[in-house]
């Protein structure tokens, strides 16, 4: 197993700013490819981004390419999504997501293949 937590959800209005932390314990951290994705009400879960073991290299969907930067720090167990600029579009369930498969496999090919590990989701909405 491998417990992760996430943290920081919250209210705010559109055009404000939101940041996202995801603390995993159990397992070596920095051997896992960290993500994260997102439920809208209504809709399937969809990938958002995925960071590299190391933290070099990083994807995005294109609907938050610009604004959401994911970043981690291997010392302290822990993957962050800092929100900007968010949208209303924004509003749903965030989680955070592990795999010891590619960053780029997650962010490609899920669902079909899915991370083994996830938190329970912090919400995020972001009013009009």
């Amino acid at each position: 197993q491998m417990p992760l937590i996430e943290s920081g959800g919250g209210l705010v209005q559109a055009g404000g700013s939101l940041r996202l932390s995801c603390e995993a314990s159990g397992r070596t951290f920095s051997g896992y490819t960290m993500g994260w994705f997102r439920q809208a009400p209504g809709k399937e879960r969809e990938f958002v981004a995925a960071i590299t073991r190391q933290g070099v290299v990083t994807y995005y969907t294109d609907s938050v390419k610009g604004r959401f930067t994911i970043s981690r720090d291997n010392a302290k167990n822990t993957v962050y999504l800092q929100m900007n600029s968010l949208k209303p579009e924004d509003t749903a369930v965030y989680y955070c997501a592990a795999s010891t498969g590619s960053a780029l496999d997650m962010s490609t090919m899920y669902p079909s293949k899915d991370p083994p590990y996830w938190g329970r989701g912090t919400q995020v909405t972001v009013s009009s």
